[in-house]
């Protein structure tokens, strides 16, 4: 019995101790798992916001990111210092609202009033004529009359037009009014400005009356303050308003008008510019063209929009030449050729101009082609002669006296001849410099052709190109 009892005891004990033993590894993992965590909490709690675990070992950029942090706080609390509570806010409304209606109300009493002041202006005036003719009339009879009338005058449409037209003329601020309505609406639009209201600012700025506020200071004001974080800069914000306020057939200031697209420009913002160029809302210049040309060239994935309005602006400040370089630039070729031929203002100085800023011989070669009727706009002898005096653009000169003799005999000979917008000494002008710069070939094709036509036709009009050539040919 003994040995059966002692079995069932540490049957019971292991029991209890397989039991114990449960208990602890749950609570083993348990404490584990919470140990993990506070681990895990103490390591996050050491990170800084912004700052990477690399920086965060460096003791210089951790002491430029608290200057930062305290700039930016002290900026939050000056912001909030220029805040007002929400229910603040309400109040105010409130009383705008309060002030409007009682406004409206007096309105239109002023109205009736006036109204009311007309007709007893008139029945005054009746009964003065009435004492000044010795009472010929009744009393009833004018008075009556004299009512008749006015309830006929009232009804005309003319008259009420009138009376409008001076109602609305008396609520005009003048004088006294004018100037302190405009110190209202500056004394608001500091105090937005103040707030870092930018956007409201900017509404009130640009629909202000007087206009006082739509001015390059104004601009400058804007740009000299930033908004939050990933805000529409103010300046841009200010542009916009602008925009929105030019009515219809009216154009921005030339000064406000390159100052925005600069600021529109600098932000990204070219769908902005479009819309303010192609809507005509600004006052296109020179100026302008230039800052779209420019940034075009910084901005090689703007260009071909920006070359675009560069070439509307140009157009409409009849500045050609610019207006065919912008579209050389976008690759336009042919048409910057048939732009130039079709302006009758347009001189073969132009056309050099846009050549030397953008050299091409497909260029070249269509503004020396005949136009209909008439010569070519870019004489090849002048031309050639222009461009071979230039190292920057002598080789575009030596490419198209090389064409011409690639496309076989005689074209060389015809080109020469029917240049008459090219003297012979020009022609033996392209010949020296040919042979100036090494090309003896090309110098002696001019020469010959030249030589060729001396017993049979008289290449100068004048007598001292005649008497040049006899010099050659001697």
């Amino acid at each position: 019995m003994s040995q059966v009892e002692s079995l069932m005891t540490c049957r019971g004990r292991s029991a209890q101790l397989t039991n114990r033993i449960s208990l602890i590894r749950t609570k083993t993992a348990e404490l584990k798992e919470l140990i993990n965590r506070l681990k895990s909490r103490k390591d996050q709690s050491s990170w800084i916001p912004g700052v990477t675990v690399y920086q965060s070992y460096h003791l210089d950029f951790l002491n430029q990111h608290l200057e930062e942090l305290k700039s930016h706080r002290a900026a939050l609390m000056d912001t909030k210092s220029r805040c007002v509570p929400l229910d603040v806010k309400n109040k105010m409304d409130a009383q705008l609202q309060s002030a409007k209606r009682r406004r409206e109300k007096l309105n239109t009493e002023n109205q009736n009033l006036r109204i009311l002041y007309k007709r007893m202006k008139k029945v005054c005036d009746c009964l003065s004529s009435w004492e000044e003719e010795e009472q010929k009339l009744p009393l009833e009879e004018l008075i009556s009359s004299t009512l008749e009338n006015i309830r006929q005058t009232d009804v005309l449409d003319e008259d009420a037009r009138s009376i409008n037209a001076e109602l609305f003329e008396s609520q005009e601020p003048k004088g006294l009014d004018e100037s302190a309505l405009l110190r209202a609406h500056l004394d608001r639009f500091m105090e937005l400005f103040d707030s870092a209201q930018f956007e409201e600012a900017a509404v009130l700025a640009a629909r202000n009356p007087p206009g006082v506020l739509r001015n390059l200071n104004t601009m400058e004001m804007f740009k000299g303050v930033s908004g939050p974080p990933g805000s529409v800069p103010p300046s841009l914000l200010f542009f916009r308003a602008l925009l929105i306020s030019v009515q219809t057939g009216g154009e921005l200031l030339a000064d406000l008008s390159l100052q925005g697209v600069i600021c529109a420009l600098q932000q990204g913002d070219l769908r902005l510019v479009v819309f303010a160029v192609t809507q005509n809302k600004l006052t296109l210049s020179e100026e302008l063209g230039d800052v779209l040309t420019e940034h075009a060239q910084r901005n090689p994935s703007m260009a071909d929009t920006c070359l675009t309005l560069a070439t509307i602006v140009y157009e409409a400040c009849r500045l050609h030449r610019k207006s065919a370089l912008s579209m050389c630039r976008r690759g336009l070729i042919h048409g910057a050729a048939e732009f130039m031929k079709h302006r009758s203002d347009v001189t073969a100085e132009d056309c050099m101009w846009v050549l030397c800023r953008s050299p091409s011989l497909s260029l070249l070669q269509l503004l020396m082609e005949p136009r209909q009727g008439r010569e070519a706009i870019l004489p090849v002898g002048t031309a050639c002669v222009a461009l071979l005096v230039d190292p920057q653009h002598q080789q575009l000169a030596l490419q198209l006296l090389d064409t011409f003799i690639c496309q076989g005999p005689g074209v060389l000979q015809e080109v020469i001849l029917e240049d008459n917008g090219s003297s012979v000494d020009v022609w033996v002008d392209v010949a020296s410099l040919c042979s100036g710069l090494n090309r003896a070939d090309l110098s002696r094709a001019v020469l010959s052709v030249l030589v060729e036509q001396s017993g049979t036709r008289i290449l100068s009009p004048d007598l001292q190109g005649a008497e040049l050539m006899e010099h050659i040919f001697l």
